[in-house]
């Protein structure tokens, strides 16, 4: 067997339409469970947001769950993807800002939202990457 043999099952899968939609859901799966969980429960998702400090955070409450639900839609239908992975890129990184402030913490606390911080930043580039491909896949199929 080799490299080429064990490489030509993944270049399919990867080639698959369904891998394209799967890897997106998996991508903002949590913002969208999120955004319909803040929904369902509106009194703890402004008390979030008034932990936090965000005030008036009705507001900040709402504004997070359009973000959390229309984002991910944006991104799962591939219309105007680069929008929602836009917001969905800036609205984690204030949130990692805002929740993460490893910076003013010490001990555990402070490794644990270092990690937390920078697993935000991570998502924040898949968010590019899948901007990225979506302009890569409109254009290809141009041709």
């Amino acid at each position: 067997m080799t490299f080429r043999d064990l490489e030509r099952p993944i270049d399919r899968l990867l080639d698959w339409d369904g891998t394209w939609f799967l890897a997106r859901l998996a991508l903002v799966g949590a913002y969208l469970l999120g955004g319909l969980m803040k929904l369902a429960d509106w009194p703890g998702a402004v008390a979030e947001q008034a932990h936090f400090g965000l005030h008036p955070p009705e507001l900040w409450a709402a504004l997070t769950i359009l973000v959390e639900l229309v984002g991910p839609l944006l991104i799962l239908l591939d219309r105007a993807l680069w929008l929602g992975a836009g917001a969905l890129g800036v609205f984690t990184v204030l949130a990692a800002l805002i929740a993460n402030d490893f910076w003013t913490m010490a001990g555990h606390d402070r490794f644990m939202a270092t990690n937390a911080f920078f697993e935000h930043l991570g998502l924040v580039g898949g968010f590019a990457l899948v901007a990225m491909l979506s302009r890569l896949r409109r254009r290809s199929r141009r041709f």
